[in-house]
């Protein structure tokens, strides 16, 4: 199963140039991608992400912002407390798409950087989310132990993880072509096989405070001690 993940894996360079389509495209295609290959839900993914905010937050691989854009709507909708957000990203063309979305409303930044090597403060956030991308990161071990450097001692960490299927049928079989297409077009790296990935987060030295397998789909909270 784990031969999909093998091979030469594409430089943090080609994958922004497979990221340069519109960002209305990209947000179409995530849309498709999220509901066949992940078999989750947005309002899932906001429920997650948007219950990791403190004051000063990290979003990593933040795209065009679209999920970003959805989750803070829920927390206003839930009357939770505004926070101070950075969004990071690697290709520049989606992030023109968030710089694009939030330009003149406070309390955003958004910068052009490496998930590997960013360029903030250790011990500079609250909170760090990072949405349907681990699976996208060619160094993937470097960046989350990038995201725990600069994530406060208590601080917490949410991310989401695309898996192999690990169910027969129609459903699997199409997951399957959309990550092998991903593969190939240079927006994935690999799927995880769960013990994997979690083995790599811990090993980033976060403690796993809650976790759930949906769909295909590895979702974790985690705190730095």
């Amino acid at each position: 199963m784990a031969t999909m993940g093998e091979g030469k894996r594409k430089s943090a360079d080609e994958i922004a140039e497979a990221y340069k389509s519109e960002p209305w495209w990209y947000d179409v295609r995530g849309f498709f991608i999220l509901t066949f290959a992940y078999n989750s839900t947005l309002t899932e993914q906001v429920r997650l992400f948007g219950s990791n905010m403190g004051a000063r937050h990290l979003d990593v691989a933040c795209g065009t912002a679209t999920l970003l854009d959805l989750v803070l709507k829920w927390r206003r909708w839930k009357k939770l407390p505004k926070v101070d957000i950075v969004g990071v990203d690697y290709a520049e063309s989606m992030l023109a798409g968030a710089i694009r979305r939030f330009r003149g409303q406070p309390g955003f930044r958004f910068v052009h950087a490496d998930a590997a090597e960013m360029p903030f403060e250790a011990n500079e956030f609250d909170t760090v989310n990072i949405a349907n991308a681990i699976h996208c990161l060619p160094q993937v071990d470097a960046a989350l132990k990038e995201m725990v450097r600069v994530l406060k001692p208590g601080g917490t960490w949410a991310g989401n993880v695309l898996l192999y299927p690990t169910r027969r049928g129609i459903l699997a079989a199409i997951a399957n072509r959309i990550n092998a297409w991903g593969i190939r077009k240079g927006i994935l790296v690999t799927p995880y096989e769960r013990e994997d990935i979690r083995a790599r987060i811990v090993g980033a030295g976060l403690q796993i405070v809650s976790e759930e397998v949906s769909g295909n789909c590895y979702n974790v909270i985690a705190r730095k001690p």
